[in-house]
């Protein structure tokens, strides 16, 4: 992997976190307030299940 291999994965990252707040503002606000109230225990799983899903994903593209 070069350098413009992660500049364009920082851009799509970026973009994907922008899409929702951009769309619909309320029902971002709403998913955060969510996330506020949810356990550390929670919160964790959450975190775990989207590093997997991110390793496997690359895993399968690479």
């Amino acid at each position: 992997m070069n350098g413009t291999t992660w500049w364009a994965a920082l851009a799509l990252m970026l973009l994907a976190e922008g899409l929702m707040p951009f769309i619909s503002p309320s029902s971002w606000r709403d998913f955060f307030s969510r996330l506020m109230a949810m356990s550390d225990g929670q919160l964790r799983f959450i975190g775990l299940a989207c590093v997997l899903c991110g390793v496997i994903l690359l895993w399968l593209v690479a």
